[in-house]
């Protein structure tokens, strides 16, 4: 069961994603809230009681900026699922880079959000290419990335060659089930390789690996 949380100034969206969410057999929903900190308070109370936030960007008070900031660093395994009306690059650029593990936009039917709530709880990303190459510039180098020739720098790291492919892999948006047929291994492989691959990279993860590849790609042009 898929533990999900609602937050949303909005009363009647939440009501209504609650009641829509619900329908799904596979989550449940254990909680609502009106910002991303009372969010936090909430899901305090609940012991870190949600697999998935599902948080919408522009509130008051505490937006889904600094909510999903306060949530990944206190509950790191929660994933933050941004659901906004607003196609707003900033904003979403901002989510994801304090953590969020993608975005969907409000109007899309209510089997996508379903969806979208199931692959970013399998550990897998949901980020629109167009956002991911925007990503791209914008990742903060860690201590020996800053001195490393970006068309290298993968290798500069230590990976091997099935990792490298896991690697552009993830920046496609695969999931780790589509990974695993593509490379003719099995699902915990591919788990063990990322696994190993966020250390190596010294990554916090999936997102950022698909950032420093696109990253990579750009400096080969």
């Amino acid at each position: 069961m898929i533990k999900v949380m609602i937050v949303d100034d909005d009363s009647f969206i939440r009501e209504s994603l609650k009641v829509l969410i619900g329908l799904d057999a596979e989550i449940e929903v254990t909680g609502a809230a009106g910002d991303g900190r009372e969010a936090l308070t909430l899901l305090k109370s609940l012991g870190g009681g949600a697999d998935v936030v599902l948080m919408d960007i522009r509130m008051p008070g505490c937006d889904g900026v600094e909510g999903t900031r306060l949530i990944k660093e206190a509950y790191p395994h929660i994933s933050v699922l941004m659901l906004t009306t607003f196609d707003d690059d900033e904003y979403i650029i901002e989510a994801l880079r304090g953590g969020a593990s993608g975005y969907l936009l409000k109007n899309i039917p209510p089997d996508r959000i379903i969806q979208g709530i199931k692959t970013v709880y399998e550990g897998n990303m949901l980020i629109h290419p167009d956002i991911a190459r925007k990503l791209a510039g914008l990742l903060q180098p860690s201590h020996r990335m800053e001195q490393t020739p970006t068309a290298q720098l993968l290798e500069d790291f230590g990976l091997t060659k099935a990792e490298l492919a896991i690697v552009s892999s993830i920046a496609e948006g695969l999931t780790n089930k589509e990974i695993a047929g593509k490379l003719f291994l099995s699902e915990g492989t591919v788990k063990n390789y990322i696994t190993d691959i966020l250390s190596k990279l010294g990554l916090r993860d999936r997102t950022q690996i698909a950032i420093l590849y696109l990253k990579s790609q750009q400096g080969m042009r």
